[in-house]
């Protein structure tokens, strides 16, 4: 069948050449539009936390986007008149550019000691957005745009500021990897091929393969979230499997066009490398499916990105790449740099490598066994995290305020945990009281908690009892400013209480604790939930990690079912099914 494909390739190749033509005529305006349709965020998930802060925003009027602005002088401290007037200033300056700045908690407007460091030289803002993360995050250089000083450092951080820049940093990368992969790949090719015709179609299939992609992925963003990272798949897999298979394609052509006229080479480089090509797009499609069984945005966009660039590759490497070559025929060899590699000599290599670990398979298998399985031990030791400012270089101004909102002030400061209570009847009920009593009580006596806020700072010298009795009757007996005062903790459903944690947000410390507020009994008939950076992250992970174990059985099993129909044999797909599983091992215990 495929070689009949390459016959029927090569007797209509203009044709294949001007329908490609056309594609991508059509495919480049669209697929320089796709940065502005994907998200900068990760997706929205399921989660405790998530519900913890859907219940703030609904119920308590607390955004879910903010952002932390630090601000810094060398001379002057956060009381004086000119430190006033210019923080005052540029926050004025913010929200009258930007509409969606709902709230602003300085250490003015609260009188929170905890914003201002020791020496009242800095002190830090929250800006409330009324946005999404995600569109919070895609508002992040504007938002920086219109936040500036005359005379005082100024720093933005926390996690929108943190993820955004991680994905100014992570394009910026794929960048200059390309800058530098482009150039490298082209001398390997020359080398390779020996001429600048058969080196230069690779890197020709796999621009049209990326530009195709990127079209696809606008026209995909229009009916589901995308993430920013889908363009670092469709571009690396782009130009990897374009040189992949051009080579097995160009190289058997060339091998067969000595023997042959072209429209027979073509037909029998189809029938042998095209059935590689196919089989080997197959098994990576079905590799990069196992994404989309993830309930996270952010992969779930990457498997769609990859499935997309590969079914791609294919087309291009079973139409367009054979129709080129069928058009330059023995021109494939024009332009000759270097002589070509010695095919004779380099056959009888692999030839001779191949036959003796044939003949010395226990030889061969024991030592490489060991080997893999001793480069997979630090993987038992694994220990899960989520990237945070310190993946970050060091002159990324996020990181540096994270870095500095640490130092000057607080570890924890940067990233709260927040213990939502809802009561169906009210929080002020004496049960639910006691609960919350006992609870900020533990918090008190446990040395991972900096402080707390709540309901109970305003009276903190009170006993329980004193507590149940001021707070009776819907707040009957607490006076109108401190009912005011109170009423930025909770309202008669709803309540939280603000742990600033002593270590930074993703410490193994700061996660334990985490672990143990969720342990305590909600008590009353109140429901609770822990939110947070550190909660956020930390059920972002186990998403992702609830769906590892269904995902590779999906992709080990369906590659199987895969090679048993190419290979028909039984066993050795379920050789290559044990290296993949070896390869993963591997591959986990090395970025561990």
């Amino acid at each position: 069948m495929l070689y009949t494909w390459g016959k029927t390739v090569y007797r209509w190749r203009w044709l294949i050449l001007g329908i490609w033509m056309m594609i991508l005529v059509l495919a480049v305006p669209f697929g320089s539009l796709v940065t502005e349709e994907l998200s900068s965020g990760f997706g929205r998930t399921n989660t405790e936390s998530q519900r913890g802060l859907d219940v703030l925003d609904q119920d308590m009027g607390l955004t879910q986007s903010s952002v932390t602005v630090v601000y810094k002088s060398e001379s002057s401290v956060y009381t004086d008149t000119s430190y006033k007037d210019e923080v005052a200033k540029s926050l004025q300056n913010l929200s009258n550019a930007l509409p969606e700045v709902a709230g602003l908690m300085t250490p003015y407007n609260t009188g929170d000691p905890y914003m201002v460091s020791s020496d009242g030289k800095t002190i830090y803002v929250v800006v409330q957005l009324d946005q999404s993360l995600d569109d919070a995050m895609d508002g992040m250089g504007n938002f920086r745009d219109n936040l500036h000083s005359d005379t005082l450092s100024v720093w933005t951080t926390g996690g929108i500021p943190i993820f955004y820049d991680m994905n100014i940093v992570s394009e910026h990368d794929l960048r200059r990897a390309e800058t530098v992969a482009f150039p490298l790949v082209m001398l390997i090719l020359i080398i390779v091929f020996g001429s600048l015709i058969a080196a230069g179609l690779p890197l020709m299939m796999g621009a049209c393969s990326i530009i195709v992609t990127a079209a696809l992925i606008y026209g995909l963003a229009q009916f589901t979230d995308m993430s920013l990272f889908v363009l670092n798949i469709a571009t690396l897999l782009g130009l990897g499997v374009a040189v992949d298979y051009s080579l097995l394609v160009v190289n058997r052509f060339r091998e067969e066009l000595a023997k042959h006229d072209t429209e027979t080479a073509i037909a029998i480089t189809m029938s042998t490398a095209g059935k590689s090509v196919i089989f080997s797009a197959i098994t990576s499609v079905l590799g990069l499916s196992g994404l989309l069984l993830f309930d996270f945005m952010m992969l779930r966009s990457l498997g769609i990105g990859g499935v997309t660039v590969m079914i791609l590759s294919l087309s291009v490497a079973t139409t367009l790449l054979p129709a080129s070559i069928s058009l330059l025929g023995s021109r494939v060899n024009s332009l000759r740099i270097f002589p070509t590699i010695n095919g004779i000599r380099n056959f009888y290599f692999w030839h001779r490598l191949a036959s003796w670990v044939m003949k010395h398979p226990l030889r061969v298998s024991i030592p490489l066994i060991v080997f893999l399985l001793l480069l997979g031990t630090p993987f038992l030791r694994v220990n899960l995290g989520a990237p945070w400012a310190s993946i970050l270089p060091e002159d990324v101004e996020s990181r540096q305020g994270f870095d500095m909102l640490s130092e000057d002030i607080g570890q924890g400061e940067a990233g709260p945990i927040i213990v939502v209570y809802t009561s169906p009847t009210s929080v002020f009920g004496k049960d639910n009281l006691e609960a919350l009593y006992t609870m900020t009580q533990n918090l008190a006596s446990n040395p991972a908690v900096s402080r707390s806020e709540s309901i109970f700072s305003l009276y903190p010298g009170f006993t329980l009892p004193e507590y149940q009795e001021r707070f009776s009757d819907d707040l009957s007996q607490v006076d109108p400013i401190s009912k005011q005062i109170i009423s930025t903790y909770a309202n008669t459903n709803t309540t939280y209480i603000k742990i600033v944690p002593s270590f930074e947000i993703m410490s193994d410390t700061t996660k334990e604790l985490v672990k143990t507020i969720r342990s305590y009994p909600d008590g009353g008939d109140m429901t609770r939930y822990v939110t947070g950076g550190t909660a956020d992250l930390m059920d972002s992970i186990e998403v992702i990690y609830s769906s590892f174990p269904t995902a590779v059985m999906f992709v080990l099993v369906s590659i199987y079912i895969a090679l048993l129909l190419l290979f028909k044999s039984v066993v050795l797909p379920m050789k290559a099914v044990i290296m993949n599983g070896c390869l993963l091992y591997t591959s986990d215990a090395a970025d561990e």
